[in-house]
């Protein structure tokens, strides 16, 4: 998994992307809130990203903010890196738009444990949209009868928008999934044939 770390303090960067690095994640760093958010906002953004609250340019929650109503539908995992833990410090990061937040100075354990928990949400999120593709993709591909049709009284064809007359199963085939095979009501068995004939 990809994943942004934005940290300006070059000592605590380095020391978390060493950490990231023994745990087999790809690293994208940068010590600045604007390029930060320059690369959440691209199109090959990673999946996760580590913000520090306090950097030169854009502020973390505000990135989070950002992030999160450019992609309301599919947002990277946005975890806060500060040294604030008041309680109103942890809400007001998290209203902004954050999923999760880690004080320092960091427990390696604890750090691990809440990129795995992102690292699970990105991934269920990821088969969710997949699906919702899946589904929509279907969708598009349903074709429905609706509204009022003109039909004949008579021989039961039906008028098309191009005042065409269509018949019934030709309209129905043409407008839906449906598909006909020809068969032998008893009734039309009896009055269009001659039983005895047919048993001969």
């Amino acid at each position: 998994m990809k994943i942004l770390l934005a940290d300006d303090d070059q000592t605590s960067r380095n020391i978390l992307k060493a950490i990231l690095l023994k745990w087999n994640f790809d690293v994208i760093t940068t010590d600045n809130g604007t390029d930060a958010l320059e690369i959440l906002l691209s199109d090959t953004r990673p999946s996760l990203a580590i913000l520090d609250w306090i950097m030169p340019g854009i502020q973390g929650p505000e990135i989070c903010s950002t992030v999160s109503t450019k992609f309301p539908d599919n947002p990277p995992y946005l975890i806060l890196l500060t040294s604030k833990d008041s309680k109103y410090d942890v809400v007001e990061g998290l209203v902004a738009g954050a999923n999760d937040y880690i004080t320092k100075p960091f427990f390696n354990a604890e750090l691990k444990a809440r990129i795995e928990v992102g690292r699970k949400v990105v991934s269920l999120q990821e088969a969710l949209n997949s699906r919702l593709n899946e589904l929509q993709h279907a969708f598009d591909h349903i074709r429905t009868l609706q509204g009022i049709l003109p039909i004949c009284m008579h021989c039961h064809k039906i008028r098309t928008d191009d005042e065409s007359w269509l018949r019934l199963e030709h309209y129905i085939e043409n407008h839906s999934e449906a598909q006909f095979s020809h068969g032998l009501c008893p009734d039309c068995m009896t009055k269009y044939y001659d039983i005895e004939d047919l048993n001969e």
